[in-house]
């Protein structure tokens, strides 16, 4: 595509971000999904099932695979919230804790990377224009 599309150049950036961690996270026999999931979850209070989904940006049925995955996988338990008997909070595991932990390690690496390489005026550039994007969307002044 010799004219690329603002669209086209920001899905082809996120499918290379979502690979590159997802071939990082299979070395510790995980994917990005759940290493985003790790990272919504307080890792000593608990977080509301709800709130990762927000914090996540995923649908709840998309979350809730994932969850069912991070329990299959022993990474969380889920407890009753006591305050609101309807709901239920996610706890991490001690082995939860030690992959959130990597992911979180992964996180800042890449960030750290980038700030290497992008001068802080076009990094500052590229948050404001993704917001602006973002609020275009929210507003929906594009459709």
């Amino acid at each position: 595509m010799k004219d690329k599309t603002i669209d086209y150049i920001l899905r082809a950036t996120w499918q290379a971000v979502a690979r590159m961690y997802n071939e990082e996270a299979s070395k510790f026999e995980g994917s990005m999904a759940i290493g985003f999931a790790l990272l919504s979850i307080d890792k000593e209070e608990g977080t509301p099932s709800t709130a990762i989904s927000n914090r996540m940006g995923m649908e709840p049925t998309s979350l809730t695979r994932t969850l069912k995955t991070l329990e299959e996988k022993g990474l969380i338990i889920r407890k009753k919230n006591p305050e609101d008997g309807r709901g239920v909070l996610i706890y991490l595991t001690e082995l939860g804790k030690e992959k959130r932990e990597l992911s979180k390690t992964t996180v800042i690496k890449f960030n750290e990377i980038v700030k290497q390489n992008v001068p802080d005026e076009k990094l500052q550039h590229f948050i404001e224009v993704a917001e602006i994007i973002n609020d275009l969307i929210a507003e929906k002044k594009i459709f």
